[in-house]
């Protein structure tokens, strides 16, 4: 079965990566939630994409230079921007969520953690948070930092982990033959294409599912895209509008159950 990710939330509806936004994605009946941290300069994790606050709270300063304290007052509602070019949730009562938060609001549910940094610290402090709540087999850990990813695995992380950018391409570009021992993870959670290379192929789902691995795009939101997707055999969609991708999901895997 093809699982949706809902990317940030139900960020289509309402403010990314807060804990209403997950809400509304499990609402709409996404199998796994799809977030990103950051280290707050007292050594939490942050669930935000951005490395500072300007896009999300109309705040310049860096997550690393902010304690937790001072980050829980960002407005996270100024980050939505309607059709009108309107903020319709700003001063809303928004916030950014910490990671712990999410694994104690949400328990039982998948999710999809992006490590945002080469920081050591992050990995320890991510392991730590994680292991802590008995959650390792219920997050994906993804980074697009190979030095992140390989020091999470040689501390001895049990999880799927996703590739980094550079260990999907060697696995996509190197014929099979070459290719010698295990990969390096469990999901290559990759773009349907990137500049002339396109990678929601048949011929790339059975390389990449020949050695093992399953296969996540991102970022989907058109329905048809994802009834292709799920055809060609994808296991997982990112999306941020989980109201209008999970049914289209489910009606493309009834389909192709039915064959």
């Amino acid at each position: 079965m093809t699982i949706v990710y809902a990317h940030r939330g139900a960020a289509a509806e309402l403010p990314e990566n807060t804990l209403p936004s997950f809400r509304r994605a499990l609402e709409h009946g996404a199998d796994a939630l799809e977030t990103d941290v950051h280290l707050t300069a007292d050594g939490e994790l942050v669930a935000t994409h951005d490395e500072d606050g300007a896009r999300v709270a109309g705040v310049r300063r860096a997550i690393s230079a902010t304690p937790l304290a001072e980050l829980r007052r960002w407005d996270a509602g100024h980050v939505f921007v309607d059709a009108r070019g309107e903020r319709p949730f700003e001063a809303s009562g928004y916030s950014i969520p910490t990671l712990e938060e999410l694994l104690v609001e949400l328990p039982r549910v998948r999710l999809n953690v992006d490590l945002k940094s080469e920081d050591p610290r992050l990995v320890t402090r991510f392991l730590e948070i994680v292991r802590r709540h008995g959650a390792e087999q219920r997050v994906v850990a993804a980074s697009f930092f190979r030095s992140t990813l390989v020091r999470l695995r040689r501390s001895g992380w049990t999880g799927d982990s996703s590739f980094a950018r550079s260990e999907f391409l060697a696995c996509w570009l190197v014929p099979a033959w070459l290719r010698l021992g295990k990969p390096p993870g469990t999901r290559a959670q990759i773009p349907t294409a990137a500049g002339p290379l396109r990678f929601a192929t048949a011929r790339t789902l059975r390389k990449l599912h020949g050695l093992g691995l399953r296969v996540d795009f991102w970022t989907i939101n058109d329905p048809a895209e994802a009834e292709r997707l799920v055809a060609l055999g994808a296991d997982g969609i990112m999306t941020d509008d989980p109201a209008h991708i999970v049914p289209a999901v489910r009606a493309a895997t009834r389909r192709a159950g039915a064959r």
